[in-house]
C-alpha cells in the first residue's frame, strides 16, 4: 500500500507482518478469510490523510507466522489474535486506539473489546453476527451459506489435505459468492491472497482458527453470555445488505444482546466483501464514525 511501512512485529505469541502510514489519531484495521492486511488497500490511503492506520496479518494468515497447533486451539483463538494486535499497537506507541475488523477480523475485534475495554475506544465491526448466536441458532440456510464453518473444523489434517490439493480451485469456489465472481476483488491483492493459500501452513492456520473458534472462542463467549458481559464502548455495524448476514439476520437487533452502545448499524450495497465490492460506502462510513469526536 503506498506511503505504508511494512514491519514484522515480534508479539508474545507470534510475529506479525504489520504496515502502518499516516497521522492522527490510531486506527487498526483487522482482515477477514482468507485474506491478508491487503484487504484494505482500496481507501487505507485515504484513511491515513486523517488517521495513523496500522494494517496486520493475522496470525496463521498472510506472511504472519504460523504458531504450532496445541490440542485445545488456543494459540488460534480470538483472544490470543486479540492480544497479538494490542501488543502491536503498543509497540507503535499507542495504548488506545479504534479499531475496524471484519469477518475474521470482526471476530478479533469483539473479543478486543471484550478483554481488552482500556485500550478500544470505539469499534466497527463488519459483517459478522457473534458466533456464540450463530452456534446456538444453527439454520439450514447458514449451514448452507458458511458450510466451510464445518468442513474447516474437522480434526486434522483431512480439511488441510483436501484444501491444499487444488488450492486455486478452493479459494476461487469460496470467493466468488455472487455473479460478479471475481470482478471486484484488486488484482494484486487478489494474487497475494492465492498466493498465501498455496502455503499449506496458511492453510493449517485458517483451520486451527475455525477450530479454536467452534471450541475454546465458543466456551469464553458463553461464560461471558452467561455473566452479562458485553461490549461497552461505541460500536459501529457494517453489513452487506446482500450478502448471508444481510439477507438472513436482523444483525442490529442480534448485536443488542452482545453490545450496549451501538451508535450506528447500516446496510452497504454489498455482499460479505465491504472494502472490496462498496469501498467508497464502507470508507465514508468508517471515516463519519471514527472522525466524530476524534480530536
Amino acid at each position: 500500500m503506498k506511503d505504508f511501512t511494512r514491519t514484522e512485529i515480534q508479539t508474545s505469541g507470534a510475529r506479525i507482518v504489520t504496515v502502518h502510514g499516516g497521522k492522527g489519531p490510531p486506527l487498526l484495521l483487522l482482515h477477514g478469510n482468507p485474506f491478508t492486511h491487503l484487504s484494505w488497500h482500496k481507501f487505507a490511503p485515504r484513511l491515513a490523510e486523517e488517521f495513523t492506520v496500522v494494517a496486520t496479518d493475522l496470525r496463521g494468515y498472510g506472511d504472519s507466522e504460523k504458531p504450532p497447533s496445541q490440542p485445545d486451539h488456543a494459540n488460534y483463538s480470538f483472544r490470543a489474535m486479540a492480544q497479538d494486535n494490542v501488543e502491536v499497537m503498543a509497540s507503535l506507541g499507542f495504548d488506545k486506539f479504534f479499531v475496524a475488523g471484519h469477518d475474521r477480523g470482526a471476530r478479533v475485534t469483539h473479543r478486543m473489546c471484550l478483554d481488552h475495554p482500556d485500550k478500544v475506544i470505539k469499534a466497527s465491526i463488519h459483517d459478522i453476527i457473534p458466533q456464540h448466536h450463530l452456534f446456538n441458532n444453527v439454520t439450514k440456510a447458514w449451514a448452507t451459506g458458511a458450510y466451510h464453518w464445518f468442513f474447516m473444523i474437522q480434526p486434522a489434517p483431512m480439511p488441510e489435505r483436501l484444501m491444499s490439493a487444488d488450492p486455486d480451485f478452493f479459494i476461487t469456489k469460496k470467493l466468488s459468492k455472487t455473479a460478479q465472481g471475481l470482478s471486484f476483488f484488486g488484482k494484486e491483492a487478489l494474487a497475494e491472497y492465492m498466493r498465501c493459500f498455496r502455503n499449506p501452513e496458511t492453510v493449517r492456520g485458517m483451520c486451527e482458527d475455525y477450530r479454536a473458534c467452534a471450541s475454546i472462542d465458543f466456551e469464553m463467549d458463553t461464560a461471558d453470555f452467561a455473566a452479562g458481559k458485553r461490549v461497552n464502548c461505541p460500536v459501529q455495524l457494517l453489513w452487506g445488505a446482500t450478502g448471508q448476514v444481510g439477507r438472513q439476520n436482523k444483525p442490529a437487533e442480534i448485536w443488542r444482546n452482545y453490545a450496549t452502545d451501538i451508535r450506528d448499524a447500516q446496510a452497504l450495497p454489498c455482499g460479505h466483501y465491504l472494502s472490496e465490492e462498496a469501498p467508497e460506502e464502507t470508507y465514508r462510513a468508517l471515516r463519519g464514525f471514527f472522525a466524530e469526536g476524534a480530536a
